[in-house]
């Protein structure tokens, strides 16, 4: 709060246009997850309202918006459907269980940012990135396309052609217009034309009313969200159900908000707090539980228009949350008349410009195990969702790394005046490298006296510790002498600990390599 009313004046015009548009495309975003969740559209609008006002105030990336989404919402629909089925008979059940399970969602991602479990996402590699940033560009472009639609079905093609024609003068009006001035929103602008030609060119068109009608609700107009204790069995099985769906839910909403953080760090040259972000993620949904929101995290399409627009302060956010609850309590006969058109034209801007051109341009000259994740990410974000391509990114980047680890592991081989042979070792020492490293030693040729130098190696994990000893072993049972050299202090600890003679075989140097591992910036020694 202090560092919104501190910037206050800082880019503030932009922040609070920027907010405006944004909210005027969260409308339609928010009733079409709530409908996908088979909840009332008015639940969605809460979520989107609360969940964006906390974050904007509290969280750790300024500029970025949040919101419910529809990755979120494809979990929900089985959570809610379930809940039904649980309380056969009582109204909405499914909806209470789904306030319970956000609160226990909320817990778990303030845990991770207590944890400072935030800074994993540095552990995502680029091509993820952008696999991340292409599947999810085709993911907003194909939930459009359900616009164009009634019943399952496609438009009449008179009114198709209506509405195509209104996008592309969305997206006409939002090209062009940077290119004459800056100082006002192209999207916002494009909104208003659009809408003014509708409504006094009597243009018969879908509109956020037919839209919301037509997804089960009346309308957008509603009161303040109410305190309400989610009225569910406080028992056991009542946890083991809603836990996991809290855990995927959880999961699934960290991981898109901090890549989306990631994401917009990147564009605005600047960056966010991951763990920040997850505190505030996760205050969001607790108050959606216990005030009737549906929930949410960040929102990459929202974002982009955010950023794209000009917003890069907190007061964007705060702004297109307080418009959001202005529409649902006094602006609702107006925004309803906004063609949805218009909102479709500023997403598919979106899509335009969250899509990784350059990917087509360097996927022949990057490494063909990056290319292929990156195509893999893009592939299964669509098919599946975010969480599961990301997991699958990092695992398939993290077995590639490995196996070119694996191959770097070296042994110098020299003798010493006194006739001691001394491997020097380079190269990281893990389970993928180890068969390596034991193919370096010729037991059988050596001297009595044997050095193995660690000055150039790192012995990354227990495997490493356990090839070490079991060289050891061998040379010893063989009645030859051996040394170790140059020990980071973690492994001479381990391999203490693992028995006690080798502190006479360990030798202690002035000059022992030290590590040091990064943590939000500062150095820790390992």
């Amino acid at each position: 709060m202090f560092e919104l009313i501190k910037n206050k004046t800082k880019n503030a015009k932009n922040d609070i246009l920027s907010g405006i548009t944004v909210a005027l495309a969260l409308v339609p975003e928010a009733v079409a997850f709530a409908f996908v969740a088979d909840i009332d559209p008015l639940i969605g609008l809460y979520g989107a309202f609360m969940v964006g006002l906390v974050t904007a105030l509290f969280g750790g990336r300024p500029g970025m918006i949040s919101g419910a989404t529809g990755a979120l919402a494809v979990v929900m629909v089985s959570l809610v459907k379930e809940g039904n089925d649980m309380m056969p008979g009582v109204e909405s059940a499914g909806v209470q269980y789904l306030f319970a399970t956000l609160v226990v969602m909320g817990l778990l991602q303030m845990a991770a940012g207590v944890f400072k479990l935030g800074k994993f996402v540095r552990l995502i590699p680029h091509p993820v990135m952008l696999g991340f940033v292409n599947g999810l560009a085709i993911v907003i472009f194909l939930s459009q396309l359900g616009m164009f639609k009634m019943g399952g079905e496609w438009l009449p093609t008179s009114d198709l052609m209506t509405m195509l024609g209104l996008v592309a003068v969305t997206m006409g009006i939002m090209f062009g217009l940077p290119k004459l001035t800056s100082k006002v929103p192209a999207g916002l602008v494009a909104i208003v034309a659009v809408s003014l030609i509708v409504i006094f060119g009597g243009i018969d068109t879908a509109t956020v009313q037919s839209f919301v009608q037509a997804s089960g609700g009346e309308g957008i107009k509603g009161g303040l969200p109410s305190f309400m204790i989610p009225q569910i069995p406080l028992t056991w099985e009542t946890l083991v159900f809603i836990f996991p769906y809290a855990l995927i839910l959880a999961a699934i909403g960290l991981i898109e908000s901090l890549m989306t953080l990631t994401l917009i760090d990147e564009i605005t040259e600047t960056r966010g707090s991951s763990n920040r972000e997850c505190i505030a993620q996760g205050g969001a949904n607790i108050l959606n539980g216990f005030f009737g929101g549906m929930g949410g995290c960040a929102m990459i399409g929202q974002s982009m228009i955010n950023v794209n627009s000009g917003g890069r302060g907190r007061l964007s956010g705060v702004v297109a949350a307080l418009m959001l609850l202005s529409f649902i309590l006094f602006l609702s006969p107006y925004i309803e008349q906004i063609p949805i058109a218009a909102l479709v034209g500023v997403m598919f801007m979106v899509v335009i410009g969250t899509f990784a051109w350059s990917s087509f341009r360097i996927l022949h000259k990057i490494p063909l195990a990056d290319a292929f994740v990156l195509v893999l990410v893009s592939g299964v974000t669509v098919i599946f969702d975010l969480a599961i391509a990301v997991v699958c990114g990092v695992i398939v980047s993290a077995l590639v790394f490995a196996w070119q680890n694996a191959t770097k592991i070296r042994a110098r081989k020299t003798i010493k005046e006194d006739g001691t042979k001394v491997y020097e070792i380079w190269g990281p020492l893990f389970f993928g490298s180890v068969t390596g490293f034991n193919s370096k030693f010729t037991l059988s040729e050596d001297p009595d006296k044997v050095e193995i130098d660690f000055i150039d190696s790192k012995v990354s994990d227990h495997s490493g510790v356990e090839a070490i000893q079991n060289i050891v072993n061998k040379y010893e049972e063989a009645g030859k002498s051996l040394k170790l050299k140059h020990l980071s202090p973690d492994c001479k600890n381990i391999l203490m600990k693992a028995n006690p003679k080798f502190e006479e075989i360990i030798l202690s140097d002035v000059d022992d390599p030290r590590y040091y591992v990064m943590a939000e910036g500062v150095g820790i020694q390992g």
